[in-house]
C-alpha cells in the first residue's frame, strides 16, 4: 500500500501533495469556460450557476467562479501568473491554437535549462504560462527538487 505522503510525487517531510485547485473570479464565465474548454481542451466536471469547474490535469481542477460571496467567505483577488504543464512538444501545438483562436503568445522562451515557456492572456486578463519543465529532464527525474 502507498501511504499519501510517501508516494512518488510526495515531497519527504510535506503534508501536501500538489496544487487541487486553482480558481478564478470572473463577470464573464461562459466566455472564460468557451476559452478554457475549446481552446485548451479541458473537460468540464461541474457546472453551476456561478461557477464551472474545469479538469487540469489528473489531480487539478480550474475553478471559473463569479463575482460574488460564497460559502466558506472566498472573494477574488489578483494574482501574478499560474503555470501550466505540458509536454515539450506541446507547446507549439498549444501555441498554434491559440494563435488560430486570436490570443497573442510570447514564445516559446527557452529558459537557462533548456525548458520552455509560453506566456499568454488568457480572455479575463490573467496571464498564463505554459512550462515544459516536469515533462523533461531534471524536473520529469527529480520534480520540484530540480529548481532548488
Amino acid at each position: 500500500m502507498v501511504d499519501a505522503h510517501t508516494g512518488p510525487d510526495a515531497s519527504p517531510g510535506s503534508l501536501v501533495r500538489g496544487v487541487a485547485e486553482l480558481t478564478l473570479e470572473t463577470s464573464e464565465l461562459e466566455m472564460l469556460e468557451a476559452f478554457y474548454g475549446d481552446v485548451l481542451g479541458l473537460e468540464v466536471l461541474d457546472r453551476e450557476h456561478d461557477r464551472v469547474w474545469l479538469a487540469l490535469g489528473g489531480r487539478t481542477r480550474l475553478g471559473l467562479w463569479c463575482p460574488g460571496p460564497k460559502e466558506y467567505g472566498d472573494r477574488g483577488e489578483r494574482h501574478v501568473h499560474f503555470a501550466l504543464s505540458a509536454a515539450p512538444r506541446q507547446l507549439e501545438v498549444i501555441s498554434r491554437r491559440l494563435c488560430d483562436a486570436g490570443v497573442g503568445v510570447r514564445g516559446p522562451v527557452r529558459h537557462d535549462g533548456g525548458d520552455r515557456s509560453i506566456y499568454f492572456r488568457d480572455p479575463a486578463g490573467n496571464l498564463v504560462e505554459v512550462w515544459d519543465f516536469f515533462e523533461r529532464d531534471p524536473g520529469r527525474r527529480h520534480g520540484v527538487k530540480a529548481l532548488s
